[in-house]
């Protein structure tokens, strides 16, 4: 029902929140309660998705096969594993700090309240950028108890339009299923065609956020580098995908963006460590 691979596309993120908050290695005590916060947070909000989705889910030939239309696990199951999932979070968030615990409702509300933005608007994909977007700030605050800087908050914001730039791709699978049954995207509001140059506009603006946040950090060359690979990354992305053709989705969604993530951390956290010698 939670996709590992799926995690891959925010916790690298909340590691690199994390590090930058430090300006080195955090204490161990907050790497750990930050990854069972994540943890929480994330199979959470993906059970509560498949919670509400399940009849959605059902009638649509590619999702179908999914735990609880396909009876795999019973709706009990997932309600109780959505309540021990929400209990681990707030204990995670109460064990870094008060502020992150303090803040802890908004950040469900957020990665819960995502299920059902598709069923009111048409810009769900960035509403799903904010959930996951929440990751690096809250890792700076699970640090330092305060956001003080600029940085996080541009990190947060470039995670929110990457996200918002995968999620619109992704969605163009769903196209017609998404038309007749009412449920409100980008691809089903403005086509295919034109879905496509809206990804890309969010990802340009996702690099655009990207050399801001290498200019105000000043990390060196190695982030520099991690700047270069994910601008390729994004351009190849797209390469892989064409109104015509979406056969290549996967590549591009799972593979891609995973990798995304994990550079960005071992670039930009590695400078760190750079810089300090």
């Amino acid at each position: 029902m939670i996709k590992f691979e799926h995690t891959l596309f925010a916790l690298p993120f909340a590691f690199l929140g994390a590090v930058l908050a430090a300006d080195g290695l955090p204490e161990w005590r907050q790497v750990l309660w930050i990854t069972v916060a994540m943890a929480g947070a994330r199979s959470a909000a993906m059970t509560f998705n498949r919670i509400v989705d399940r009849d959605i889910d059902a009638r649509n030939p590619r999702t179908a096969n999914r735990e609880l239309p396909a009876g795999k696990l019973s709706l009990g199951f997932a309600w109780m594993f959505l309540f021990v999932s929400v209990g681990v979070f707030l204990i995670a968030a109460y064990s870094l700090n008060w502020l992150a615990f303090a803040l802890s409702p908004v950040a469900l509300l957020s990665v819960l309240g995502y299920s059902y933005a598709k069923r009111f608007t048409a810009f769900a994909h960035l509403f799903l950028g904010w959930a996951l977007a929440i990751s690096p700030t809250a890792a700076w605050i699970a640090v330092r108890g305060a956001i003080d800087s600029e940085v996080p908050l541009l990190l947060s914001l470039l995670v929110l339009m990457w996200t918002a730039g995968f999620d619109v791709l992704y969605a163009c699978q769903d196209y017609e299923f998404d038309k007749k049954a009412g449920l409100r995207s980008i691809p089903a509001r403005f086509g295919i065609k034109q879905s496509l140059w809206i990804a890309r506009l969010f990802h340009a603006q996702a690099f655009v956020v990207l050399l801001l946040l290498y200019a105000v950090t000043g990390l060196g060359w190695l982030a520099l580098a991690g700047v270069a690979a994910v601008g390729v990354l994004m351009i190849y992305q797209h390469t892989l995908v064409k109104a015509d053709d979406l056969s290549r989705m996967n590549a591009a969604f799972f593979t891609t963006n995973a990798f995304v993530s994990v550079i960005l951390f071992l670039t930009f956290g590695g400078a760190v460590f750079l810089s300090r010698t």
